[in-house]
């Protein structure tokens, strides 16, 4: 059984560890929706003008890992049916460790459209406007990392664990975003988006090298090499010794909030382009390379250097999974034991984060006039990691009356990823709905009210699902371009 308290911090958890996947909206792609353009500004859907409107034309969400599932931290317990956690002390920890991977990836996303633009000038020329609040992080952890965790470090006496692939960033910032498509041939179009980015605030680990030496007694050093970045309302104080004391988030007074979130000092630049190709008027070829940019931040930074060797208390949840210490109190323990321990030189130097990179392959076949079946190809770039993910769809296309796509993508090291997306437009008002990781089994919960309540409560929860993908909004939509031959809206049929 599972009581309340318990159930909210792993769920928490489990949220949070659920794979933001290789990463966009791949049943977007073959849709009549003006967002299309955002995975290749070479698409254009077929009204002549839309406007999208402060959060309410769009909100993706995407959050993303390539190791555990619900179904991994969530499991069926004793009586059968109830759940237990990972944590659990009848719970054999070498299965969920069979489950961690070399490197382990985190990667959450989210996107808020503040406004859009985009309009018909010419004889197949389009041109389109977007603001978006953009959140992005990613974090790799190595295997090593969790068996010290879960295992203690009796596995681990006399060597060396290499944490030299530990590293993440994260970063809020601000996307001002213009491009334009153009028929170049009455088969080849063209498009390009050049991007403004302006940081709010962003954090960054640059890890030369890192790495815990276990030694005979069970003690554990410390050897770092590392830069750790701040930029945004964070101070680091440090004490005579140059260890860390405290690291305290301030407050940001109300006449200090417009400036902060409109801060225009941490700049960076960023690029999308794309092209389609008609090979007949059935098969439609395209590919894009979007988010090749940058951020430099330079407002508000901390940059924290160390280099240095030193013993500290060890990160060993064995003791929260015999029951004889919580997560807090071993959390308390070892962030104590980094203060006390951390010789760091803080410079205050400006960094540098990039984005992201995705690159786009596909290929439709128009069966009739408004039906096709589509094939896309989605990779993204992370530092020095790469997601790949492969998608089939059938996609129904009334004008932009009334649009539909089921997909099946291949990702994540998952083959059961059904998408889903639709869209209608009842007058001027376009909604739609898209969601590209449709959990297909589900675990029901047992929560202990308890122990003499006799009234325990359940939830439903997805048990093999590693990835949430979340598309939704409103344009608002004016006009249905007719199809002509030298001006196809590419991968859409009116």
């Amino acid at each position: 059984m599972i009581r309340k308290t318990t159930y909210l911090l792993i769920l928490i958890t489990s949220i949070i560890l659920t794979d933001a996947s290789a990463q966009n909206s791949q049943t977007l792609y073959f849709m009549n929706l003006p967002q299309n353009h955002m995975l290749n500004p070479a698409l254009r859907p077929s009204n002549s003008l839309y406007i999208g409107l402060p959060a309410i034309s769009g909100i993706n969400l995407n959050i993303n890992n390539n190791f555990v599932n619900f179904s991994d931290i969530f499991m069926n317990g004793q009586p059968s049916d109830s759940v237990i956690t990972f944590l659990h002390p009848k719970n054999n920890v070498n299965d969920f460790l069979g489950k961690i991977r070399n490197k382990n990836s985190l990667e959450p996303q989210l996107s808020v459209q503040l406004f859009g633009l985009g309009f018909s000038i010419g004889k197949g020329n389009y041109v389109f406007l977007d603001i978006n609040e953009r959140f992005e992080g990613n974090m790799v952890m190595p295997r090593d990392l969790f068996e010290l965790a879960l295992k203690g470090n009796a596995g681990f006496t006399g060597r060396t664990i290499d944490l030299s692939s530990l590293r993440g960033d994260l970063k809020y910032y601000r996307e001002i975003g213009m491009g334009f498509s153009k028929n170049f041939t009455n088969k080849l179009r063209l498009g390009v988006k050049g991007k403004l980015l302006f940081g709010i605030a962003g954090a960054s680990i640059d890890n030369e090298s890192l790495g815990i030496i276990v030694g005979d007694d069970y003690s554990h050093t410390l050897d770092a090499n590392l830069d750790i970045n701040f930029s945004g309302p964070v101070s680091v104080y440090m004490d005579e010794n140059q260890n860390i004391d405290s690291i305290n988030v301030d407050d940001i007074e109300s006449d200090e909030v417009a400036g902060f979130i409109l801060g225009t000092k941490n700049m960076g630049l960023g690029l999308d382009i794309g092209a389609t190709y008609d090979i007949t008027d059935r098969i439609v070829v395209s590919a894009a390379i979007t988010d090749i940019g940058f951020v430099k931040w330079k407002k508000n930074v901390t940059s924290l250097h160390a280099e240095s060797r030193f013993e500290f208390s060890g990160l060993d949840l064995t003791d929260v999974i015999n029951g004889t210490k919580t997560i807090d109190e071993v959390g308390d323990e070892l962030v104590d034991s980094l203060k006390n321990s951390f010789v760091m030189d803080d410079s205050n130097e400006p960094f540098t984060t990039f984005l992201p990179m995705g690159i786009s392959l596909a290929g439709s076949y128009s069966v009739t006039n408004y039906f096709s079946l589509g094939l896309l190809s989605y990779t993204r770039l992370i530092g020095k990691q790469m997601r790949e993910s492969m998608t089939m769809s059938a996609n129904l296309n009334l004008s932009n009356k009334f649009s539909t796509s089921v997909s099946y993508t291949a990702s994540n090291h998952r083959f059961d990823n059904i998408g889903f997306g639709l869209a209608f437009r009842p007058g001027i008002f376009q909604f739609y709905l898209i969601t590209d990781r449709i959990p297909i089994t589900w675990n029901r919960i047992i929560l202990d009210n308890g122990e003499n309540s006799g009234n325990n409560s359940s939830l439903v929860l997805p048990s093999r699902w590693n990835t949430i993908n979340l598309r939704l909004g409103m344009n608002l939509a004016f006009g249905n371009k007719v199809r002509k031959k030298n001006d196809k809206p590419m991968l859409v049929v009116d």
